[in-house]
């Protein structure tokens, strides 16, 4: 195969780090948070030293700028599974620094234009996010097809972060959309998978760490005033009726919803006597402005101010 790169790139900074031609026709797409409003430029800084020992094809600036890192032709080291990356189209994308490592709509917008030519020239109609690690990993993709996958399925890490994570059926919609394919069983609606709202974070963090250690992939929202956890994000409808038949046959209740969400953090890094000593400290600003902070920031506003009022 004649591979080719992405007239979309608008910087290139070649990465030493790669194994040379891959193995593999490209099948897949797997879009990173580099975790950091890092620029296209800085994203492919990351990746010239071959003692850094990483590397991917694609690099997304803050600003929406597209890099090139590490040609297409050449296996990235990028997800920690070499199957993976001799397949895969690898993209690390500009996002914040911390849970749920959000980015910019400009970021966002060019990895939907980035998949759509990657698929383009890639012969493929049809990007699929299946939702599932087991089911995408025994999926065979069809001539024209490319899956979606995500490098916590091969590490310990939260990369891509729940922000796109939660998104990535939207991103296959999308792309398929401006493809002009079959748009019958993807409509542009995504179907999660829901097991839970809760008023309380705690109640939803507890809930998480039920359905993570059944081997789950959770990702929590906030819409409402409610907590909300979910498995799985599906463009399609079928998968995402596949995935609450697992999650049921385990022994939770659950349901397809199509309302979508904030993301929020699944845990909280700071202790109720931190946010409080943070909050005297004037942190948080005051009123209505410290409440819808804290409650963004996924805390309990309630118990927090109790400890305040304690401490003064």
């Amino acid at each position: 195969m004649a591979y080719t790169n992405s007239s979309l790139i608008s910087y290139t900074k070649l990465s030493p780090n790669h194994s040379g031609q891959r193995t593999h026709s490209i099948d897949r797409i797997t879009p990173h948070c580099v975790v950091g409003q890092l620029t296209a430029e800085s994203i492919c800084g990351c990746f010239t030293s071959p003692s850094r020992g990483a590397s991917c094809n694609y690099g997304i600036g803050k600003d929406g700028k597209i890099a090139l890192c590490v040609e297409e032709k050449n296996r990235s080291w990028c997800s920690s599974s070499s199957a993976n990356d001799q397949r895969a189209v690898t993209i690390e994308c500009a996002s914040d620094l911390n849970h749920p490592y959000a980015m910019t709509t400009a970021v966002y917008n060019s990895l939907v234009k980035l998949c759509t030519d990657i698929c383009k020239r890639n012969g493929k109609k049809k990007p699929l996010w299946l939702g599932d690690k087991n089911k995408t990993l025994n999926y065979s993709p069809k001539s024209d097809e490319m899956v979606l996958t995500v490098h916590r399925w091969f590490a310990s890490k939260s990369c891509p972060g729940d922000w796109l994570y939660s998104r990535l059926g939207d991103l296959a919609s999308k792309v398929t959309i401006k493809l002009g394919g079959n748009t019958s069983a993807s409509t542009g609606t995504l179907y999660g998978v829901q097991t839970g709202a809760f008023s309380k974070k705690a109640s939803a963090d507890a809930m998480e760490k039920k359905l993570k250690a059944k081997g789950f992939d959770t990702y929590m929202v906030q819409s409402g005033g409610l907590y909300k956890v979910q498995v799985g994000a599906c463009n399609v409808r079928a998968n995402a009726e596949a995935m609450m038949k697992k999650v049921k046959t385990a022994g939770f209740d659950a349901f397809i919803t199509t309302t979508s969400g904030s993301a929020v953090s699944s845990s909280n890094p700071k202790s109720i006597d931190t946010l409080a000593k943070e909050v005297i400290r004037g942190d948080w600003g005051n009123g209505a402005e410290r409440k819808q902070k804290l409650t963004a920031a996924g805390y309990d506003y309630a118990a927090v101010q109790k400890r305040v009022n304690e401490l003064l």
